[in-house]
């Protein structure tokens, strides 16, 4: 009996329509879905890692800096080398383990959608039998409602009845006349296959993703073998940069990252083309909480609050136990209190900029960049190049304000000599040209040093000048404060 009465509530049911699949066209002919799965999310962690890297070299936006680069090549223990090549063996990894899971999975289809929906509008109008119901818990009488509202209001009065619109009738293969769905249940129905719920496939990757990578890289950092072993690996960049994002140690880059995603890619039941977007927009958030900057027109970085700011917290030495999340949401932070609390925090940047910028010059003493120390100059070996400034005939035609830097006596005044007379020799790609404009950013370049006070040396100034001079030097491109640039809030 209790199947006949559930047979005729829902025998009234308009029709699923028939339906016939093909294979879905692939989104870049002739490249396959499942292939381009695989290439979309390298070719996006090194596409806006190189334009971050762009904007590092030219400095663009030293306002937006979180870090000086002082403090890139001084604070950081890996080498770009080392750091570029762990990326490559981790991405090695996840492209392998992205072949396994797509031979897993079936081949996207098309030619359903128009059943799907309706599965959906079927949902719909069976949704509408507890109204009555539910209603007459209340004390309403839909039955009366919907009698009133039957003339003037057909489908409002059908929706009250349950979903009985005894005026929405469609040609039918299996009846001359089979009912209907009314245009907001499509409507409906049409926004749940297309949105509400890839949405929240999304969303429940997104979940599982935070969820997995924050109790991992929390464990991470509260077992020392762990942290010491494997982890640390990642922490040797203080001073993160995009395309160190994934510097890690190849198992952690397998722990964390690649199998997080597939993880949540599976629990989420998304298609081949879903799962194309997703560890796609993955990679593209976790090179931007990379980036080292905070960019006030960056759409990723106002997304969330979990960006560039909150990151580089976990990356410094007085918050590396704090901020664990990673890469969309906080809310595990927030939960379990492991968020940082310090409020504004600038002064401990400074503090972190100057040191590093002391500790570059100090190594440039002993060190300069050229590997060479001036003195030499007078005392060294003139050889090969003693004849060079007798030989350099067209430099005496150019004016010594053109012939920037002056070199010091010796060796090194002979071997400019020879330089320049080579790049006067090549009129195609050198000339005159060239060293004047070479003098010119020389001179601009000492002016810009003597404003800020690098000529200035350390007995000359008092203590608090000194430290004053450091931070011109370091921070003279930063502006406003630090913890608006993190987000935090200094009553925090």
């Amino acid at each position: 009996m209790a199947n006949l009465a559930q047979f005729e509530a829902y025998s009234d049911l308009p029709p699923l329509p028939d339906y016939q699949t093909v294979l879905q066209p692939h989104l870049l002919p002739p490249i396959p879905d499942k292939l381009l799965t695989l290439i979309l999310p390298i070719a996006a962690y090194w596409g806006l890692s190189m334009l971050f890297h762009w904007i590092d070299t030219k400095d663009y936006f030293p306002q937006y800096r979180l870090h000086t680069p002082a403090e890139v090549s001084s604070r950081n223990k890996a080498s770009r080398w080392e750091v570029v090549r762990d990326v490559v063996i981790q991405q090695v990894v996840q492209t392998a383990v992205g072949w396994l899971l797509g031979m897993t999975e079936p081949d996207d289809l098309m030619g359903k959608e128009a059943y799907d929906i309706a599965v959906w509008a079927r949902r719909v109008r069976i949704a509408q039998r507890a109204l009555p119901g539910l209603l007459r818990l209340v004390g309403v009488d839909a039955a009366g409602i919907a009698k009133d509202l039957n003339g003037s209001h057909p489908v409002l009065a059908g929706a009250f009845m349950g979903g009985r619109y005894t005026t929405l009738q469609i040609s039918s293969g299996l009846a001359e006349h089979a009912p209907g769905y009314a245009a907001w249940e499509k409507t409906v129905a049409s926004a749940m296959y297309w949105y509400v719920v890839p949405a929240l496939q999304y969303g429940i990757a997104i979940l599982v993703v935070d969820t997995w990578q924050y109790f991992f890289h929390r464990a991470m950092h509260m077992n020392k073998w762990m942290y010491n072993t494997i982890h640390s690996r990642h922490h040797r960049l203080y001073v993160p940069y995009a395309y160190g994002a994934l510097y890690n140690h190849p198992v952690e880059g397998f722990l964390l990252d690649t199998l997080g995603a597939s993880v949540a890619y599976k629990l989420a039941g998304m298609n081949t083309r879903q799962g194309m977007w997703f560890f796609t927009g993955s990679t593209l958030k976790t090179v931007d909480d990379h980036c080292g900057y905070a960019l006030p027109w960056d759409p990723l970085q106002h997304l969330t609050s979990n960006n560039a700011g909150y990151h580089d917290v976990h990356h410094q030495t007085w918050g590396i136990k704090t901020n664990f999340s990673q890469p969309f949401f906080t809310f595990w932070d927030r939960f379990l209190g492991t968020v940082w609390t310090g409020g504004d925090v600038s002064a401990r940047y400074e503090k972190a900029k100057i040191a590093a910028q002391r500790k570059v010059d100090q190594e440039n003493e002993k060190t300069t960049i050229t590997h060479s120390n001036i003195a030499d100059s007078a005392t060294a070996d003139p050889r090969p190049y003693q004849d060079d400034k007798m030989n350099a005939s067209d430099l005496l035609s150019l004016p010594s304000e053109d012939q920037q830097p002056i070199p010091p006596p010796g060796k090194a005044d002979l071997q400019a000599a020879g330089s320049r007379q080579q790049v006067l020799d090549d009129p195609k790609d050198g000339g005159r040209p060239v060293l004047i404009q070479e003098a010119a950013e020389e001179k601009e370049a000492r002016s810009l040093l003597n404003r800020s006070g690098r000529r200035r040396t350390a007995s000359s100034l008092s203590q608090t000048d000194s430290l004053k001079g450091w931070k011109d030097r370091v921070t003279g491109g930063m502006h406003g404060r630090v913890g608006a640039i993190l987000g935090m809030e200094s009553n925090r």
